[in-house]
């Protein structure tokens, strides 16, 4: 009977009612409630980049036509060559087993050659190109901010009475057999230009050697102390070279890196041997890119009102005015949980655009005041007051899915004077990452300003009907 009276007492206390299911644990201060709206952006509205700083992982060499503007890119780059400690004493065979000889007995190079190895291109991949590479008359120096303006000849950088190599190329090297050609479409191999510096070299001092390998060999020889690492190098052997494109139009290269070679015969244990040595010139060391661009043809498109533009490089951004007071108007103090904002990419003018450029793969958004200071620094993303968004080629979209914290910095800094403080700018960029194996998702541990040539139209304009808007969830105490 005791059991039975247990029993009912515990059924009739059961409640099937969830409607307060919680409350009982938190206070009457402490519940909240769920509010959405949603803003319409003010403003957009292209801005003209007149550079951008060139810290990139690839260089760039070419002449294109923009089918938008009609304006002529160029693209040249320097570059210079590595040296690794632990190899200072076996950059080329002992001096006493070259073969190689002049009638002096003294070694000499059997060839050198640069090869600019290519990562990709835009164009026509039959387009005549000319290129000339000069010698360097000092290293660009170091720990310096080099932006896409920077023009090594202007800055008399060019040693005027040095090594001067012209090259005709394209990117499908005709001189190849037909399943080399084959091989290099089907991506087995890189494309590369190829530039013999087998003339004879006339070094500062006055010396003249049979071709610039020959100089390297013997310097070497003679100042084993100038090849203990790159610094060293680059300050008393080889302080780089100019990649310029002097004539045709149609192909912008992406170049992966710059080699070195320098060939010569060699003997071991009786026996001649074919030997050679590669000076690598990669992001390690220092590379400079120079673009020039018509900016005077690219103002047509920065003053186009009902939409903006993305053109890289060196070209145009978009900067957004966001409605941070209307945001905060009526909820100041609500805390905002979700700040969504999406801008839509819209079709080319033209059927050439399309074809031609493509649109920018990542898109950061900053500060209007940090457009400079952001690259600079080498930042990367915080989530805070900086942002990235990966094209969706399904959607044609760019999606920021919360920019909540961007919006409370910028509130809390409304009176402090900057006339930006509500603008950001987005920015084409191409990121580096890392990831510590397959299972985790790569980080982003560096982003640049993109080089290649893209162009991308945004919906939107000023005081357009059409801008984009942002979606907001607040989190409104009780």
């Amino acid at each position: 009977m005791a059991g039975i009276a247990m029993l009912t007492i515990a059924i009739s206390s059961c409640d099937e009612d969830t409607n307060t299911m919680g409350y009982s644990l938190t206070s009457d201060a402490d519940r909240f409630s769920l509010i959405p709206d949603t803003f319409q952006i003010d403003s957009t509205k292209s801005i003209k980049a007149d550079s951008v700083l060139a810290r990139s992982s690839y260089s760039y060499l070419g002449r294109i036509k923009d089918p938008e503007t009609g304006a002529y890119i160029t693209s040249d780059f320097t570059t210079q060559f590595t040296v690794l400690e632990k190899e200072k004493n076996y950059i080329f065979a002992p001096k006493k087993d070259i073969t190689s000889l002049d009638t002096d007995g003294e070694p000499v190079a059997t060839s050198c050659n640069l090869i600019v190895i290519i990562n990709s291109y835009l164009g026509d991949s039959l387009t005549a190109m000319k290129l000339m590479v000069e010698e360097l008359d000092k290293p660009i120096e170091e720990n310096k901010l080099y932006y896409s303006n920077f023009d090594p000849e202007a800055n008399d950088y060019i040693r005027n009475d040095g090594l001067k190599q012209a090259k005709m190329y394209s990117m499908v090297d005709l001189t190849l057999s037909d399943s080399a050609r084959a091989a290099r479409l089907n991506k087995n191999y890189y494309s590369y230009i190829n530039i013999p510096l087998n003339k004879q070299y006339k070094a500062k001092d006055g010396t003249v050697y049979k071709n610039y390998g020959t100089y390297l060999m013997r310097t070497y020889y003679q100042h084993p102390e100038y090849f203990k690492n790159s610094i060293s190098f680059i300050k008393n052997v080889c302080p780089g070279f100019y990649f310029k494109t002097v004539d045709g139009q149609g192909v912008m290269a992406e170049v992966l890196n710059v080699q070195m070679e320098v060939k010569f015969k060699y003997k071991s244990n009786d026996k001649e041997y074919d030997g050679s040595k590669i000076f690598y010139g990669t992001e390690e060391v220092m590379q400079t890119t120079h673009i020039a661009n018509e900016k005077g043809k690219i103002d047509s498109l920065v003053n186009v009102k009902n939409c903006t533009y993305l053109k890289t490089p060196a070209g145009i951004f978009t900067e957004v005015t966001l409605p941070v007071e209307q945001i905060k108007k009526g909820h100041i103090n609500d805390s905002i949980l979700s700040a969504k904002i999406t801008f839509q990419r819209m079709a080319d003018l033209n059927k050439k655009t399309d074809e031609l450029l493509s649109d920018a793969t990542q898109l950061l958004m900053i500060e209007r005041d940090s457009l400079y200071s952001f690259f600079e620094k080498n930042n990367v993303t915080n989530n805070r007051t900086s942002f990235l968004a990966v094209f969706n080629a399904t959607l044609n979209t760019y999606a920021y899915n919360n920019i909540s914290s961007l919006i409370n910095h910028m509130w809390s800094i409304r009176s402090k004077g900057s006339k930006n403080w509500n603008k950001v700018v987005l920015v084409p960029v191409k990121t580096s990452t890392v990831s510590t194996s397959s299972y985790t998702s790569a980080t982003v541990t560096g982003i640049n300003n993109e080089m290649g040539i893209t162009s991308t139209r945004l919906v939107g304009g000023i005081k357009s009907p059409d801008n984009p808007t942002i979606s907001i969830i607040y989190n409104q105490s009780k």
